[in-house]
C-alpha cells in the first residue's frame, strides 16, 4: 500500500481466494478505458445475422419463379440467411402440396450455395423455410 501511495497509483485486488491475495500497482482508470475499449472492438468483430425474405405464391409462374432465385442467390452469396415462404391468400390453403414443392425445388438449386436450416413448415397461413449460407473454407 505504501508503495501505490508513493507511486501515486492505484492498488488492485486480482485474485482475493489466492494464499497470500494477488495484488497489482496500476492506474485503475486507464486499466477501465483499456478494458470498455478491447470489449468495444469485439463486438465490432461479431458477425450481425441478416435474414432476407423471399415470397411465393402457391401458384407461382416459372419466370417469377427464376426471378426470385436470381435474388436469393446473391443474398446467400452475400452471405446473408434467407427465408422463402409460400404465402396461401384466402382458399389457395387447398395448395399446401404445390407450396411444398415449390420450397423443396428452390432449396434443391440453391444445395451448392446453402444448407436448409428449416424445411418447410405449415405456420398459419405461410408455410416458411429458412436457408443459411454456406461458409467459405
Amino acid at each position: 500500500m505504501d508503495i501505490s501511495k508513493e507511486l501515486e497509483l492505484d492498488l488492485v485486488e486480482i485474485s482475493p481466494k489466492a494464499d497470500p491475495p494477488v495484488c497489482k500497482i496500476i492506474d485503475y482508470k486507464k486499466f477501465l478505458y483499456e478494458q470498455k475499449k478491447r470489449e468495444k472492438a469485439m463486438k465490432a468483430k461479431a458477425s450481425k445475422v441478416v435474414v432476407k425474405e423471399i415470397r411465393f405464391g402457391p401458384n407461382t409462374d416459372d419466370h417469377d419463379y427464376e426471378f426470385k432465385k436470381k435474388h436469393a442467390e446473391k443474398f446467400l452469396k452475400d452471405g446473408a440467411k434467407l427465408k422463402a415462404y409460400v404465402f396461401f391468400k384466402g382458399r389457395s390453403i387447398v395448395y399446401k402440396d404445390q407450396g411444398e414443392i415449390l420450397l423443396l425445388k428452390l432449396a434443391s438449386e440453391l444445395e451448392e450455395l446453402g444448407k436448409v436450416e428449416q424445411m418447410p413448415r405449415l405456420e398459419g397461413k405461410r408455410m416458411t423455410m429458412f436457408i443459411a449460407p454456406k461458409t467459405k473454407k
